[in-house]
């Protein structure tokens, strides 16, 4: 099931990246070649910063830092 949903998810990944692809090259708005680095840097900074978010949301809920504080009376 986890590889069904792996492969569901990039195959939606490649989808998307090919419709931006083309969205960015259509010939009568051309895109600066400026243009496309800014946008190529700003998606891998944004996945970069995704992906450590959620790779820190898993580690707190690993490691017992989300549970609530036990007090002794």
């Amino acid at each position: 099931m986890r590889v069904a949903i792996s492969i569901f998810l990039l195959a939606l990944l490649a989808a998307v990246g090919v419709y931006a692809y083309q969205g960015m090259m259509v010939p009568d708005a051309p895109v600066p070649t400026y243009g496309v680095v800014v946008f190529t840097i700003g998606a891998a900074v944004l996945a970069i910063v995704g992906i450590g978010l959620i790779a820190l949301l898993f580690y707190s809920s690993r490691h017992g830092y989300d549970e609530p504080p036990h007090m002794e009376r």
